[in-house]
């Protein structure tokens, strides 16, 4: 029996000879499947760089930016921002002092009658104070609160279209209406009418206003 023999195994068991089978080392296969991970993760690292760079040069990084960003809206050329404009009053609303400036009698009284028989109520009727006496050159001077600017000045002003309109610091809503040296009359009351007629239209809707948000 050989030495190689266990012992209690003979027969087709017994090692006869001096060769016997070698045994092969284990495979290392931790190594091997370490090794194939790390391979992937290399490859999907530079996939992944490629693809930055392709974005920062066609743009797609500027695009991504645009896609992320919700709050980034932008107002077209040509849009104007809506403004809450004071309604227009209507004559009746508007009460009007008519005072002479001129050394031509009769003219306040004549204009203020006109006037009420378009709708406009009457305050004070006669001569301007010292302030615009004989001092007024053009046709007439508008006058009222800076509050009238939107609201009641203009209204008046179709009444008389080449009035100077100014505005002081009285505390009422009243207007005068100061009659000065190159006044004739009133301005026609159809052409007064049309121009209150446009006055008070809406204004059109301002187009290309819309709002593009990335």
């Amino acid at each position: 029996m050989s030495m190689l023999t266990p012992p209690g195994m003979g027969g087709k068991y017994r090692i006869t000879g001096d060769k016997y089978p070698r045994m092969r080392r284990p495979r290392r296969r931790g190594r091997l499947v370490l090794g194939v991970v790390a391979s992937a993760a290399a490859l999907s690292l530079v996939g992944w760089g490629t693809l930055q760079l392709i974005d920062v040069f066609t743009g797609g990084g500027d695009q991504a930016s645009a896609a992320g960003s919700k709050t980034n809206c932008t107002t077209k050329a040509g849009a104007s921002p809506s403004v809450s404009a004071a309604p227009l009053l209507k004559p009746g609303q508007i009460t009007v002092n008519v005072l002479n400036a001129t050394p031509r009698g009769g003219l306040a009284k004549k204009t203020a009658d006109e006037l009420k028989k378009r709708g406009f109520k009457i305050g004070n009727v006669g001569n301007a104070t010292a302030t615009y006496d004989k001092k007024v050159k053009g046709t007439a001077v508008l006058l009222g609160p800076s509050s009238a600017l939107k609201t009641s000045l203009p209204v008046l002003n179709t009444q008389l279209a080449s009035a100077e309109t100014r505005t002081d610091t009285r505390k009422t809503t009243d207007l005068d209406l100061i009659i000065g040296t190159a006044f004739k009359t009133l301005t026609p009351k159809p052409a007064a009418d049309k121009a209150l007629t446009t006055l008070n239209a809406p204004a059109p809707a301002a187009t290309g206003s819309k709002k593009h948000c990335g």
